[in-house]
């Protein structure tokens, strides 16, 4: 995705850099974990036809800059203080999609501004209350939440001893429950050594997401219009969050894309995109 690149500056002066392009409404795109902006690449140019595209790199990635201790509600700081520039220069408010942690944020940070609009979340939902607690009753969260337990552990230690690709795939594996074909597949990508090498954040990233302020609780009283976007052959965990939150959201759907698992902005670019029109209106799409 060829982009024009500027800098947004966070409350805490952190450099948040931010990619345009594209024509028309502005639509903000939030990366997941170990991503960057650049992971938009395939779903960028089926909408930047319709859109004029912001794709940020999350503090601590790419082109950003990053502060001195992380928390994951200066992550919605940074992606609200995007929202209000881009509004302002529009003359009103901008739509956003987030993937996985990076939708998670956008959903803290539609609670801090009203220059959010709509947003289209893709399996960013945080996990039923007691869902992730190893010490929780057995069935008290109705599921089994995303996080095996111990997993931050190995992540941790294999990142310590510099096995970056082994801590990757830890993750990959347990976490987003990639089938073996598709982590394989992956490996072999030419994108995989940029990915590993940000695998370390991952662990902040685990640690932001037990902040209350990341809870399904509180991210359940944003009152935009959200679309949840879910993969129909996704790992349970993300099922079950996902109805979680669309049955606590004042405003909320989901659309399930055949076929797809956590990463249907690369496996299903079309479907993903039909979605985010039909949401957001743009039924021009096939003109």
């Amino acid at each position: 995705m060829t982009a024009g690149q500027r800098s947004v500056t966070s409350p805490d002066g952190t450099p948040i850099a931010v990619f345009s392009s594209g024509d028309g409404p502005p639509l903000l795109l939030v990366h997941g974990a170990t991503a960057d902006h650049t992971t938009w690449r395939s779903l960028g140019p089926v909408l930047e036809p319709r859109f004029r595209l912001l794709a940020v790199d999350r503090r601590g990635r790419g082109a950003s800059g990053d502060g001195p201790e992380y928390s994951i509600e200066r992550e919605y700081e940074d992606l609200a203080t995007v929202a209000d520039e881009a509004a302002d220069e529009a003359g009103a408010p901008v739509d956003v999609i987030g993937h996985s942690y990076g939708g998670r944020c956008a959903l803290g940070a539609a609670l801090l501004t009203p220059s959010i609009g709509r947003l289209v979340v893709y399996e960013g939902a945080p996990s039923p209350p007691g869902a992730d607690d190893p010490g929780a009753e057995v069935g008290r969260s109705g599921g089994s939440g995303y996080r095996p337990a111990g997993v931050e552990r190995r992540i941790a230690a294999l990142v310590e001893t510099g096995d970056r690709d082994a801590a990757l795939e830890t993750f990959m594996r347990e976490i987003v429950r990639m089938p073996p074909a598709d982590l394989a597949a992956f490996r072999a990508d030419p994108i995989w050594p940029v990915r590993a090498a940000a695998v370390g954040t991952t662990l902040r990233e685990l640690e932001g997401e037990a902040s209350p302020t990341a809870s399904l609780e509180a991210l359940a009283g944003v009152g935009q219009p959200v679309l949840q976007l879910l993969g129909g052959e996704s790992a349970a965990p993300f099922r079950e969050a996902t109805e979680a939150l669309d049955a606590r959201l004042r405003d909320g759907r989901v659309v399930v894309i055949d076929g797809a698992r956590h990463a249907a902005h690369h496996t299903h670019v079309d479907a993903f995109a039909a979605a985010v029109e039909a949401f957001l209106g743009a039924t021009d799409m096939a003109d």
